[in-house]
């Protein structure tokens, strides 16, 4: 690739200060005043994620596996690698397990919100979950929520950050950021907003939780054209929104360490035959790419990121890039808007000289 590492570390010299300039925070209900921004990292069950969390283990503070479901019923399923919780509890980590919607399947998650007995099941089980295995606490990543359910969706959290609370444990929750009330211009706005945005009542979710994970990421996805994975005005925009509802000692900025590809796929099923997708990629996948098909790297001011034109033929492809020097653009919101720290999706996808740019969790 043509991008300069040399230029990439000097960038990442103020997000070093930025860090170190952090003030203690006064956290949650649940939590205690730490000296430096709180580093949440989430963990999915592969062989990168858990490469990546064994080799920076003492640069993490909490350790957030993907791994449990509710369904309709409130039954919760699921499970930790026992080798992640040995391997936190040995360095000091906490961990804080997801629990997800089933499929974030919007109808099976009404049914679950509107049956008050599978709401305690699932309360009695994460509750449960916490004691036997000793996690410091449960984040709720509900997705794919209709705004119809916005209030049954608040009371089913509240009861169960207050069953969690009551029993010694920590509760947080991640939310699919906005930065307005309004829903937006277009259809895809439209539907964003009430099945996904604009569904959560920020306020009564925040005062509640011990911290919010703002997932200030996936700007553009495989619906949309290529564009930053999360520019950084878009953020910005995002994070001012969130700070009029949630205090800033609780809100957690999302950070994309994942990167975008767009390319044409075939879809023979349909009238066009294909159509433009998208899909996640690692930073170290989108890079090759990239350096394969030749492509300069460029540098979008602008949006704080790094992309480049793959070319498959004669048709464009299109790479942007969660690399250092977005990371640094990024990471340094949370110390101009003062915010309790970072959370970061995915173990595993990053480019490897973000590590540089944290400092020590002791």
């Amino acid at each position: 690739m043509r991008s300069s590492p040399r230029a990439a570390v000097a960038a990442l010299r103020p997000l070093l200060l930025a860090f170190a300039l952090i003030a203690p925070l006064r956290l949650g209900a649940q939590a205690t005043a730490v000296p430096r921004a709180e580093r949440v990292f989430y963990y999915v069950d592969r062989e990168s994620s858990w490469d990546s969390f064994r080799a920076h283990v003492d640069q993490i503070g909490i350790v957030a596996p993907q791994s449990y479901s509710v369904d309709s019923l409130g039954v919760v399923f699921g499970d930790v690698d026992p080798s992640v919780i040995a391997m936190a509890k040995a360095h000091g980590v906490r961990v804080m397990p997801l629990v997800v919607d089933e499929g974030f399947n919007q109808a099976e998650l009404h049914k679950l919100l509107t049956d008050s007995t599978a709401q305690q099941r699932a309360i009695d089980a994460l509750v449960e979950l916490c004691r036997r295995n000793g996690y410091w606490g449960m984040q709720f990543d509900v997705e794919d929520l209709s705004i119809v359910d916005r209030d049954r969706f608040t009371a089913f959290y509240t009861n169960a950050a207050r069953a969690l609370h009551a029993a010694g444990f920590a509760v947080s929750i991640a939310i699919v950021p906005r930065a307005s009330d309004l829903a937006g211009a277009t259809a895809y706005d439209r539907w964003m907003f009430d099945s996904w945005r604009g569904s959560y009542d920020l306020a009564p979710l925040g005062r509640v939780s011990d911290f919010v994970s703002w997932m200030t990421y996936d700007q553009h996805t495989r619906r949309t054209p290529p564009g930053a994975v999360a520019g950084v005005p878009w953020m910005r925009a995002s994070v001012e929104f969130a700070l009029r509802y949630i205090p800033a000692n609780k809100l957690s900025l999302g950070i994309a360490l994942y990167s975008g590809y767009w390319y044409v796929e075939a879809q023979p099923g349909t009238a066009l035959r294909a159509a433009v997708s998208g899909t996640s990629v690692s930073y170290a996948w989108g890079a090759h790419l990239l350096e394969r098909a030749g492509a300069t790297v460029q540098w979008d001011d602008a949006n704080k990121t790094s992309y480049g034109i793959a070319p498959t033929g004669p048709i464009n492809a299109w790479v942007f890039l969660s690399d250092a020097r977005s990371f640094a653009a990024q990471a340094a919101l949370i110390s101009e808007f003062h915010l309790r720290g970072l959370s970061a999706w995915v173990l595993g996808m990053e480019d490897a000289r973000i590590w540089d740019a944290l400092p020590p969790t002791r």
